[in-house]
């Protein structure tokens, strides 16, 4: 975009390599956490509030001391460099814009402060920033006039100027209403293609995360779960806590053992292939397992169908065209995803399958996904995680 102006990096690629983060009280905020984004990657990290995922964020950004690992730029080791020399932009979720200053000021007081570009060169960056979000006539209003959508448009903008070698996103769009965040969703991505900047995006709301990224990070207590593409988080979850946090409505799932091909729980049972039930043999040491089938894969049976579940419908909720239907079967709670219009009032007693293709079997013990195909040697599966360098 910029191409008088480098800064100390030459490529963008990110590398964490077991990095740590462990603040004075022994609290473990992440732990042996790898991690390679590509040059010119758009990754959204992502995990329930506490996950570390922020923290990962500012690790890189160099706001937070690494405990132990290393946080690599390109090729250079990063743990030291201030931030200002790490050639990275932050987007912060209050937008930081100086209240005092016009747009136009907030937007080129980091390259005046830290750059020798001279006062035409800045002055044509910010123009084609503001341009490009869509702000050129608001360049002369303070903060304080705009709104939370312009204020987040002038803060991207102000990251875009300094052309650096990676965008750093943490929950920016947190403070919009729903439908102003859909549409900035959509500009963000369409800036980060055009610029093909590495970007790191952080974000409690999986509909990002899944709308978004090219690669998905989801953490849970400072440990890395599964990075993937959003298709491969959502339809093969590496262990039953990623299962549950991707998707909406979450997945259902029910305690089941195997028993001559048969899954059977409390309230289910499921008749399975051989081969199937021979893959679940092979695979695990126990016998307790925890049977995952997402809402959407559930269907109405009919009298071809000797997989069927028995089920009262307590609550109908529609959504638009779609229908969340949700179930009981004696103590058993599970929820059904349908489009279009159905026939069955709350009350009313439904039966509902599945296909066994669909069908997720995590260890109960260990929450591992059993059925789940190792992809590469880079996938090292652990007691309650998958990490993908």
């Amino acid at each position: 975009m910029y191409p008088d102006y480098c800064g100390g990096v030459e490529m963008s690629e990110i590398r964490l390599d077991s990095v740590k983060k462990v603040y004075d009280d022994d609290i473990v905020a992440v732990d042996a956490f790898d991690l390679v984004i590509d040059d010119g990657e758009f990754i959204t990290v992502v995990g329930p509030s506490g996950s570390g995922k922020s923290t990962i964020l500012r690790m890189i950004a160099g706001l937070e001391d690494v405990t132990s690992g290393t946080i690599s730029i390109g090729d250079q080791r990063v743990n030291d460099v201030p931030p200002q020399d790490r050639d990275i932009a932050m987007v912060f979720q209050n937008y930081a814009l100086y209240p005092h200053m016009s747009v136009e000021q907030n937007m080129s007081y980091g390259l005046k402060l830290n750059s020798d570009l001279p006062d035409e060169e800045i002055e044509m960056r910010v123009r084609e920033a503001a341009e490009m979000m869509g702000i050129e006539d608001q360049l002369r209003k303070k903060p304080s006039e705009l709104s939370g959508g312009q204020q987040q448009r002038a803060a991207t903008g102000r990251a875009i100027v300094r052309d650096p070698s990676a965008f750093l996103m943490d929950e920016p769009l947190s403070n919009l209403d729903a439908k102003l965040r859909v549409h900035m969703r959509t500009e963000l991505q369409r800036i980060q293609e055009d610029l093909n900047t590495t970007t790191v995006y952080v974000t409690h709301d999986q509909e990002e995360a899944m709308t978004m990224s090219d690669r998905v990070v989801i953490l849970d207590g400072g440990k890395l779960q599964q990075v993937g593409t959003p298709k491969e988080v959502f339809s093969e979850p590496a262990n039953k806590f990623v299962a549950e946090f991707i998707g909406s409505p979450s997945m259902n799932f029910f305690d089941v053992r195997l028993e001559n091909s048969i899954l059977v729980g409390s309230d289910v049972t499921y008749t399975l292939s051989a081969a199937y039930a021979e893959r679940i043999e092979t695979r695990s040491t126990s016998n307790e397992f925890t049977l995952g089938i997402r809402p959407e894969h559930m269907a109405f049976a009919d009298e071809n169908d000797f997989n069927e579940i028995g089920a009262v419908l307590e609550v109908r909720e529609p959504v638009g065209d779609d229908n969340y239907l949700y179930l009981r079967r004696g103590d058993t709670e599970f929820k059904m995803r349908v489009l279009g219009q159905i026939d069955h009032a709350e009350g009313d007693e439904i039966r509902v399958t599945f296909d066994e293709a669909d069908a997720h079997l995590f260890d109960r013990a260990t929450g591992q996904n059993l059925l789940l195909q190792p992809k590469s040697a880079d996938t090292v599966p652990s007691d309650t995680t998958t990490q993908e360098a």
